[in-house]
């Protein structure tokens, strides 16, 4: 027997929710059927265009992050799996305005592929560059030859700062190099209670004792750096602060835009919870907490966990960060 879900078929989620999408948001999104992409209702002002995109089962990300502030477009493949690139190349075809295109990717074989694809099939028709997020410090140890650190929820901060830069008429040069700037100074780390159950699926993606944690676990399921006791809230985001700072961008002195992450059946008690301890354990190693924002924003379907997500914070970061947004699911 499947896991229950409030689905019809499996195979026809991301379908059938983005017919729901354009149903709830018709003054914000237009959600195109074949193929599959989701772009702004209102096209306004020519500027660079943001595209991303990556499997479904992450929502929010992507398709509730297009809007004034963020994405042009928005790509969803099925559940876990990437969009095709021809889903790509036609939603950059449907929101560049000749400014060129930004395509951000987070670090997974398939959208690395279809991403990559894309752009050349536009070679010569679109100016397009690429940005790649790779921010997820337990897979900071894979082989050389491998594919490198996954994608996780650092895509957001890229998303919303690169937005706000395009919407201040900043060329594709710039908003890419900015792109990539927000990369190089983010990572995450992630814990679970349990893993998610994909509709379709007889079984979570792996399986924990009731006094078990996965530390460092993946947005499509994939087990951490390991298993351990189930410990309080303050000592588990200690050791993702400790972690975070031994292996990422962030030091003493530093300022940071801080995220917390629900991975998809946290309920919004515990980022909160989380959030106070964030503070505790970053006042405690002398980084400072310019901007705090927590909530459910890439999950992994059903998984009960939670990222944080550190951006070491300079002020033009921080000033694009603040510039207004209107999305589905993010607006100030």
């Amino acid at each position: 027997m499947t896991t229950r879900h409030f689905v019809n078929e499996p195979e026809d989620v991301t379908r059938e929710a983005l017919e729901g999408l354009q149903l709830l948001y018709p003054d914000t999104i237009v959600c195109h059927a074949d193929p599959a992409y989701v772009v702004r209702a209102g096209r306004g002002r020519p500027k660079v265009a943001l595209v991303s995109g990556g499997g479904a089962g992450h929502e929010p990300l992507h398709a509730q992050f297009v809007g004034p502030g963020m994405l042009d477009a928005a790509v969803p493949g099925a559940v876990f799996s990437s969009p095709t690139a021809l889903q790509v190349r036609a939603a950059v075809e449907a929101v560049e305005t000749g400014h060129g295109a930004l395509l951000i990717v987070k670090n997974y074989t398939g959208d690395m592929l279809n991403f990559y694809i894309a752009a050349e099939l536009l070679d010569g028709d679109r100016e397009v560059e690429i940005v790649v997020v790779d921010d997820d410090l337990a897979t900071d140890d894979v082989a050389d030859d491998g594919p490198g650190r996954r994608g996780t929820a650092a895509v957001f901060a890229v998303e919303k700062i690169c937005g706000a830069a395009a919407e201040r008429g900043r060329t594709l040069h710039e908003v890419a190099e900015l792109g990539r700037r927000v990369v190089a100074s983010s990572s995450t780390l992630s814990v679970a209670l349990r893993a998610g159950t994909p509709p379709g699926h007889t079984r979570p993606s792996f399986d924990l004792a009731e006094n078990e944690i996965e530390f460092g676990v993946g947005i499509h399921g994939e087990r951490g750096r390991g298993t351990r006791p189930l410990a309080p809230v303050a000592e588990l985001v200690d050791d993702l602060v400790e972690q975070l700072v031994e292996g990422g961008p962030i030091g003493t002195g530093d300022d940071v835009i801080a995220i917390v992450n629900g991975l998809g059946a946290t309920h919004e008690l515990e980022p909160a919870i989380a959030t106070r301890e964030l503070v505790r354990a970053l006042d405690k190693r002398g980084i400072g907490h310019i901007r705090l924002l927590a909530g459910s924003f890439v999950t992994s379907f059903d998984m009960h966990g939670l990222s944080i997500t550190l951006v070491r914070a300079s002020d033009d970061l921080v000033e694009l960060w603040d510039d207004p947004v209107r999305t589905p699911a993010l607006t100030w």
